[in-house]
């Protein structure tokens, strides 16, 4: 595969403009808005839909390479994946018995210029994923609703209203 100057695919590069890259900035196969080739009729992955028996699950289904049963090389004797395992020397582990990427002594791809985990550093202007309701998918009643059809009573805002409290949030921490 001929590489562009970012060391990438250049059909798959972004900055590039490769082949493969919708106009949302995703490869088009498994971009979801464009209707991917690998997107199935449940709006996930097809190797990975339990409901369309994708290849990537197991009998257990489950994702085989997360399968305990199926995926066993994946896994060491303390049950644990071989890479985030510490008494087996995962790669995953720091010298400090940590998540390699969350260690802040190794200074760790996850950590901010705060010294906080980057994914909830509230100066790093942390703002929950929202899913397609423009929810906290956490939150959504659409997302959250069990195979009953049952619907969990939950606070539902605007996305306005969200905007207005992320900024009262950000400028109470701030302050504080």
């Amino acid at each position: 595969m001929p590489k562009c100057c970012h060391n990438r695919r250049k059909s798959q590069c972004y900055e590039c403009g490769g082949s493969q890259i919708c106009p949302h900035n995703r490869i088009k196969s498994t971009c979801k808005e464009c209707g991917g080739s690998q997107i199935c009729p449940h709006n996930r992955r097809k190797s990975r839909c339990k409901e369309c028996g994708g290849g990537s699950i197991c009998q257990h289904l489950k994702v085989r390479s997360q399968c305990k049963e199926c995926g066993r090389s994946q896994f060491c004797p303390h049950n644990r994946r071989k890479s985030q395992c510490y008494e087996c020397g995962g790669v995953g582990i720091c010298q400090h018995l940590k998540v390699r990427s969350k260690c802040k002594e190794c200074g760790g791809s996850q950590i901010c210029p705060h010294n906080r985990i980057k994914s909830t550093c509230k100066e790093c202007c942390y703002i929950p994923k929202l899913c397609p309701h423009n929810r906290r998918k956490t939150r959504c009643k659409e997302c959250l609703a069990d195979k009953d059809n049952t619907i969990p009573e939950i606070e539902e805002y605007t996305k306005e209203e969200y905007e207005i409290i992320s900024f009262l949030a950000k400028v109470i921490f701030i302050n504080s």
